[in-house]
């Protein structure tokens, strides 16, 4: 049986990486730790399924306790991943996926070296405030604070393992799938992803030009 693996997963909000990981679990069977927040849920949220909805001394009492993986501030509020789920699934020999934020994911990489980082690119910037203004889930100062900190985080993806943009969410289900099973097998099938790849670091490099 093949090693469990842990694959973490990173992109700006509204690049559509829920849409992706959605998509991509109905084909292949993993664990999808669902994060700690201290944000309120939006419309539809499940606690539990989408987060676990934390108050903030709740939270604060699980970074006390060491209960986290990671855990980071983002836009005002606390997120983290709960160890304890992820370990349970490790000795299972489930891989496991992890959806956070850029530093969260190098958290996770101080702990766990064996760790494929994978980030999502948006076909832009001014895409993704289009998306998130769609979304319609949060006020247009909240909106502007993730945009803005969105080419920070892109800056950040020269620094994962892989790299790959979701412009068409087809393309990009594709893309993840080749990307996850060259991590499962070990293999070079999805090096044209790497980031020390010319054609990588030049997507990049295209998306933070127009940021």
């Amino acid at each position: 049986m093949n090693e469990p693996r842990l694959l973490v997963i990173s992109a700006p909000s509204g690049c559509g990486k829920g849409t992706v990981l959605g998509a991509v679990f109905k084909d292949i069977d993993v664990f999808y730790s669902v994060s700690c927040t201290t944000r309120p849920p939006r419309p539809g949220e499940i606690n539990g399924t989408h987060y676990h909805f934390l108050a903030i001394e709740d939270f604060d009492r699980m970074v006390e306790e060491d209960g986290f993986l990671e855990h980071a501030g983002f836009v005002d509020k606390q997120y983290g991943t709960p160890a304890a789920p992820v370990l349970e699934n490790f000795a299972a020999g489930k891989d496991v996926i992890l959806e956070i934020e850029t530093n969260g994911a190098f958290q996770v990489r101080e702990k766990r070296p064996d760790a494929a980082l994978i980030f999502i690119l948006p076909p832009s910037v001014a895409e993704l405030r289009r998306r998130l203004y769609k979304r319609g889930t949060e006020t247009p100062e909240e909106i502007e604070k993730r945009v803005s900190r969105a080419a920070d985080e892109i800056a950040k993806s020269y620094d994962y393992d892989y790299v790959f943009m979701n412009d068409d969410l087809d393309d990009a289900i594709r893309d993840f799938k080749t990307i996850y099973n060259a991590v499962k097998n070990g293999d070079d099938s999805a090096d044209r992803f790497r980031t020390y790849k010319e054609e990588t670091i030049n997507m990049i490099n295209e998306v933070l030009k127009n940021a």
